[in-house]
């Protein structure tokens, strides 16, 4: 049984709201598993009743009920000694952008939504994937300056990139101030500069190689240049050295 319990994914018997071992298991209609008072708690705060993880809504409020199948294994891995998963690498820590909607222990966010100005988990992420009203929400890499993508004077999302004042703006800001400037959508203008920073670095690369083959070239020249000399000076001499020769034959001849 101990074989079997430690090759248990451990996740599974772990709550994704406090993110520790299921206490009180309860499986809601949608089939994730959640801590009887986690879930309870979660459900009360809000006026519509849904899963934290796909984001399915239930109407009426379901009734909740402790799984006692799961309630069982999980007593099982705490009775032979086997701890769940440990998932400090995904807790929140000193600099990284803490999840807004964790309850208990922060996790590691991973993506922030500039529409509900919310930085997200992955396990919280999940509605952003699969609720169809939410999905077309503008998801960013997580942030904790969030602040800095909203107009400071219209409280907008600033999805335009004003090329005439070189600043991103909201659409009220293109209405007024910025009407007969030349904007683009502030994604294509991200994406112009790094396809700009892009061609500047393939650029500087082939200009390196250029120079790098011309001083290979130049030291394949130089170094010919040197061979041919040094052929030329050993013709000379030993045509030099031959001459000599032949003078002193001659000299020996004459006397």
């Amino acid at each position: 049984m101990a074989q079997q319990l430690i090759q248990l994914d451990q996740e599974k018997l772990s709550c994704s709201i406090c993110l520790d071992l299921l206490k009180d298991p309860v499986t809601i209609p949608c089939g994730h598993n959640y801590c009887m008072d986690c879930i309870r708690k979660c459900w009360d705060e809000k006026e519509v009743q849904s899963c934290p993880l796909c984001g399915q809504i239930f109407t009426p409020k379901p009734h909740l009920v402790k799984n006692r199948m799961l309630a069982d294994l999980v007593e099982d891995v705490k009775k032979a000694g086997l701890p769940a998963a440990s998932h400090d690498h995904a807790y929140a820590g000193p600099g990284d952008v803490a999840c807004d909607f964790c309850s208990v222990r922060k996790r590691k966010a991973s993506k922030s939504c500039l529409v509900c100005m919310a930085s997200y988990c992955e396990q919280h992420l999940q509605p952003h994937y699969n609720v169809a009203p939410i999905k077309k929400h503008k998801l960013i890499k997580a942030t904790s300056k969030l602040q800095e993508n909203i107009c400071p004077r219209h409280d907008e999302v600033m999805k335009i990139f004003c090329r005439t004042d070189q600043q991103c703006i909201c659409y009220l800001c293109l209405m007024d101030e910025h009407k007969d400037h030349v904007t683009v959508s502030a994604a294509a203008e991200r994406a112009a500069r790094q396809s700009a920073d892009k061609a500047l670095m393939q650029t500087e690369k082939m200009f390196k190689d250029l120079i790098s083959l011309i001083q290979k070239k130049s030291s394949e020249v130089k170094q010919k240049i040197r061979s041919k000399q040094t052929f030329e000076q050993n013709r000379v001499k030993e045509l030099q050295e031959k001459i000599e020769q032949e003078i002193r034959d001659l000299r020996r001849r004459n006397t």
